[in-house]
């Protein structure tokens, strides 16, 4: 399945100011769930279980996020719930912070994993994991084609973006992906859409259109 991301006019949207130190996102939660599952199998399940629960189209409220310590901006369609947890990626346990946005059906969401250092390969390697786990949730092949992600001062730098669907859950129902995978300096993103169905284009296009790295 292949996505178009094509102009369209923008909706209204609010502009939300966020500045996060490390410990911020800490939460007692995380640690009574244990170990549990990587961010974006939660999002994705989250989108499968709302899109059971209903058949109605979802109601987009944009508004913009900017977070200056991670480093990026997007707008998302509902007020995001936030979270962290720790991911082992290549025998190192690294810090995933997500934010979401759930909708009737979709859930629309960024994850940052915050590396110790820019070291390419560990670039790729994590890279790679998030691909990989993306496609796992589906049972289908993780096919990538290398885009372009603006950033915030101009310019452009390499990323991912993964157009997937297949069946997920025990019911194994259709459902589709897509996705922008980016690194840049100590820091790897993923932007999300989990969905019944794929979304309207120019609510896509809303959310990609939107994504910069700083």
């Amino acid at each position: 399945m292949r996505f178009a991301l094509r102009s369209a006019p923008r909706s209204p949207r609010r502009t939300i100011q966020l500045r996060l130190e490390s410990n911020e996102f800490a939460r007692s939660s995380s640690a009574a769930r244990g170990p549990g599952l990587p961010w974006w199998r939660l999002a994705a399940g989250a989108a499968l279980t709302a899109a059971v629960l209903t058949g109605c189209s979802p109601t987009y409220d944009w508004r913009t996020i900017t977070d200056n310590s991670d480093g990026y901006a997007i707008d998302l369609p509902a007020k995001p719930t936030e979270d962290e947890r720790s991911i082992d990626i290549a025998g190192q346990s690294l810090p995933m912070h997500m934010r979401a946005a759930h909708l009737k059906g979709a859930v629309f969401a960024v994850g940052t994993i915050v590396l110790p250092s820019d070291d390419p390969q560990l670039q790729r390697t994590v890279l790679d994991y998030l691909r990989t786990g993306l496609a796992r949730n589906l049972g289908v092949p993780p096919n990538a084609r290398a885009i372009g992600v603006p950033l915030a001062a101009g310019g452009q730098v390499p990323a991912l973006e993964i157009a997937l669907s297949g069946t997920a859950g025990d019911e194994h129902e259709h459902k589709m992906l897509h996705a922008w995978l980016v690194a840049r300096g100590r820091h790897v993103y993923q932007a999300v859409i989990a969905a019944d169905r794929a979304p309207p284009p120019e609510q896509s296009d809303q959310f990609f259109g939107s994504f910069k790295v700083f």
